[in-house]
């Protein structure tokens, strides 16, 4: 990843943001290594959902009265902040979600059920994480369409010469691709395989729940046509993720979920459906959690992004280096600079549980599994990882007590 010179990040210092980090984990100072799977939650986004609680909760887009009135300027502002970050033309491109996992259902139901049939080719990676690979699978085999993947080399990067191999096999109607996969940290070349499904007149709808919370993400200069991604990995709270997709196509698209915002009219002979964005936000929203989406995004901005990126970049290859210290330990996935702050690796004959166990141990948290991603790891030949994973509060000290936690697993089963 090209990362511009600019502030250095004091990852000290905005440690003192987030309080779950001065707790103890067994007695022994936390190492939070597991951002990737869900991050931490600093003190600004947690006061800014609590006050929202406290001066102005409602519900939104009903009530006439102060508080609800108030309420929904805080979630349409906050839809506002996420289309600022995304670079979308327009509010009505951004649709709020339960999560990254719903955003990408709603695409496979909604645009899926619509548009694919018999003849069509519906393409994932083998680098997907289950989110952004099962929905099509399923769909595929609802409509009669025909699913395949584009393999992953033994580095886990994708073998983009398949693509018209691929193409050979049927019309392909879309490309389903994560911007950074959450096992290897692989950065895909997103803009590339957006060009080459437009060539086949074809949509592309990119998972890029690891790359909102770590980089910049322009949607106009993405080429893409659908982008999700989940608010908990960002330090954002649990139950709130993004759908961003072009406005021409959620016009078109039939309603995912029926019932309460997403109606404009019923009667017993026909029901209507609401504008864009409230046709796909059925039910009460996500209204408070959005508030703490907002707040997160403005968090990661004061930090800078551009500075996020070149610390996790240097706690990177400061890992990898210091792995090299252990001849034990096979590290899976690409060299440092197509790489985000992920590492995943094996510990020969240590099953990864049993590594991340003994990390435990020492306070260090690690993630051990398939992580999702069952076809690459079977791409890999192993049935899981333990992985590492970083982010802007993650300091050099703890990949220290990481890599001395390492020498004892190695020790101890020697």
């Amino acid at each position: 990843m090209a990362v511009s010179s600019g502030v250095k990040l004091d990852a000290r210092a905005l440690r003192a943001d987030f309080p779950i980090l001065a707790r103890p984990m067994g007695g022994k100072p936390l190492a939070y290594l597991d951002s990737s799977n869900s991050s931490q939650k600093p003190r600004q986004v947690m006061d800014a959902e609590r006050e929202y609680y406290e001066t102005s909760y409602a519900n939104v887009h009903r009530a006439l009265y102060e508080l609800g009135e108030k309420a929904t300027a805080g979630y349409e502002g906050a839809r506002e902040t996420v289309r600022a970050f995304l670079n979308a033309e327009t509010t009505r491109e951004i649709v709020f979600t339960r999560g990254a996992t719903e955003a990408l259902n709603l695409v496979a139901y909604a645009w899926g059920l619509d548009n694919l049939g018999p003849g069509d080719l519906v393409v994932a990676t083998e680098l997907e994480h289950h989110s952004n690979f099962v929905p099509w699978q399923f769909i595929a085999g609802r409509t009669g369409a025909e699913f395949a993947v584009v393999p992953a080399n033994e580095h886990g990067e994708l073998e983009l010469e398949a693509l018209d191999e691929l193409a050979a096999r049927g019309t392909v109607k879309v490309v389903a691709v994560g911007y950074v996969n959450n096992s290897l940290g692989t950065v895909n070349p997103v803009e590339r395989i957006a060009g080459w499904a437009r060539e086949q007149g074809a949509i592309t709808v990119v998972d890029a729940c690891q790359a909102a919370p770590h980089r910049r993400i322009d949607v106009q200069a993405l080429g893409a046509d659908f982008v999700a991604f989940t608010g908990h990995k960002m330090c954002a709270p649990t139950g709130i993720g993004v759908l961003w997709g072009r406005r021409e196509l959620f016009e078109r698209m039939s309603p995912f979920g029926l019932g309460g915002d997403m109606i404009r009219s019923v009667s017993v002979e026909k029901t209507t459906w609401n504008e864009l964005p409230q046709k796909f936000e059925a039910g009460t929203p996500p209204f408070a959690q959005a508030v703490g989406l907002a707040a997160a995004i403005d968090y990661l901005e004061a930090a800078g992004f551009e500075a996020i990126e070149a610390h996790e970049r240097d706690l990177l290859e400061y890992t990898l280096g210091r792995l090299g210290e252990l001849p034990q330990v096979k590290v899976w996935g690409p060299p440092a600079e197509r790489r985000g702050g992920i590492v995943s690796f094996d510990v020969a004959g240590v099953h990864p549980h049993d590594v991340a166990q003994i990390l435990a141990y020492d306070g260090v948290a690690v993630r051990a599994g398939h992580h999702c991603t069952q076809p690459l790891m079977t791409r890999l030949g192993v049935p899981a990882t333990t992985r590492a994973s970083f982010y802007l509060y993650t300091l050099p000290e703890e990949i220290d007590r990481f890599v001395e936690g390492l020498h004892r697993v190695t020790k101890t089963f020697a």
